[in-house]
């Protein structure tokens, strides 16, 4: 069907924003597990929540951001040798900024921080018939 496979890359901005959004959560967490245990210093879960979230997204972004999944004439490849083959795809579904991938079997894998996940559910869908 395709001469050359397409990719699905991580994109650097959606994991910038993705990572935003989980600090400013992990933030607010804090702050009220802080303010539910009547400590004085309830502001402490403001740092603690954003350096946490800032420490993970600089730690894992080079894995991240280096995982690619390929959709071949037949198959979907991701990073770990992950072989879905096409016709074995139950359920493509939206979250967020990843795509999740259920099986027939019940096997379950993201594409993780796309652009454009709808996109991304569009052109496997249009390969899988």
């Amino acid at each position: 069907m395709t001469d050359a496979p397409i990719r699905f890359t991580a994109d650097r901005q959606t994991y910038v924003r993705h990572h935003i959004v989980l600090a400013a959560v992990a933030m607010a967490l804090a702050m009220l597990l802080l303010w539910l245990i009547d400590s004085p210093h309830v502001w402490t879960g403001a740092i603690a929540g954003l350096g946490a979230i800032a420490l993970r997204g600089w730690f894992l972004a080079s894995e991240q951001l280096a995982e690619t999944w390929q959709l071949g004439d037949d198959t979907l490849t991701g990073a770990g040798d992950r072989t879905i083959p096409l016709d074995r795809i139950a359920t493509l579904r939206r979250m967020s900024s990843f795509v999740q991938v259920i099986t027939t079997g019940g096997d379950k894998h993201l594409i993780k921080y796309q652009a454009n996940p709808d996109e991304t559910i569009a052109t496997i869908e249009r390969h899988r018939r």
